[in-house]
């Protein structure tokens, strides 16, 4: 077995000149040295939204983060007897059991139809809590506050009360402490037998 040593083969420099085994070593460690520093961040008095993007029939729609406690897949659901066609049924989210809202049927919406694809977002706020059916999830972004436009006189068939804004892009951000605190979602009957 031949063993061979390797040289520190010679590096070029933007004009061509060829530099030093040494020289190549203290530009290199020029350049860690460089980059290893801690990026200057530009400190701006701009404040973010953090929302998840979603699609509800072919429209996209946002709800901010802070008040989603997971997404979860539609793998099945009960339905629920004597409920407002918006209630899609109860799901069981490792062993909790939730009650899921249609809100495309809420907001009179047209209807896609269930598949694969079909997410459940879970909305918490204090001892509320209840899922809403998404037909894609499209992922999570920070938009800043200022680029929200409000939602009046936007023409939409979700009521302007549910609404947080609209992005130029067309995005519709629905209020989730809204919805969380509505009492036309809750449902609260008896049956008497």
């Amino acid at each position: 077995m031949v063993k061979t040593k390797k040289k520190l083969e010679s590096i070029s420099v933007d004009w061509g000149r060829e530099t030093t085994p040494d020289e190549a070593k203290k530009l290199l460690r020029a350049r860690a040295h460089s980059l290893s520093r801690e990026l200057e961040t530009k400190k701006t008095d701009e404040k973010f939204l953090e929302i998840l993007d979603f699609t509800l029939a072919y429209e996209t729609y946002a709800i901010e983060t802070a008040y989603i406690r997971e997404i979860y897949p539609l793998k099945s659901f009960t339905p629920l007897p004597c409920t407002p066609q918006f209630v899609l049924g109860l799901v069981n989210v490792r062993g909790q059991i939730l009650p899921v809202i249609d809100i495309k049927k809420f907001f009179n919406l047209p209807e896609k139809g269930l598949t694969e694809l079909n997410k459940i977002i879970i909305l918490k706020k204090d001892s509320m809590e209840f899922g809403i059916l998404a037909d894609l999830i499209l992922g999570v972004c920070s938009l800043p506050i200022g680029k929200i436009q409000s939602p009046s006189g936007m023409m939409s068939v979700v009521n302007e009360k549910y609404l947080k804004g609209v992005t130029d892009e067309r995005i519709v951000i629905l209020d989730a402490e809204k919805l969380l605190s509505d009492t036309e979602i809750v449902v609260n009957e008896e049956v008497e037998i």
